[in-house]
């Protein structure tokens, strides 16, 4: 899958990436509204990691996507 794709259908994926990253609040989640490097920013605020980890979360995320 492509970021096109979650960013296209972001009302569906965002329960998904709410499953992922709990931490998310649902304002977050709408504010981000399918745009990746915000998702990345986000998680790496909430759950205090380098932005390298959080893209690497996110990328693993979309595999299994």
């Amino acid at each position: 899958m492509n970021w096109d794709q979650v960013e296209g259908n972001w009302k569906q994926f965002s329960g998904k990436v709410h499953e992922q990253w709990g931490k998310l609040t649902d304002d977050e989640l709408d504010q981000i509204a399918g745009k990746r490097e915000q998702l990345e920013g986000k998680i790496q605020e909430r759950y205090g990691i380098a932005k390298s980890e959080a893209k690497r979360q996110v990328e693993e995320w979309m595999r299994r996507w």
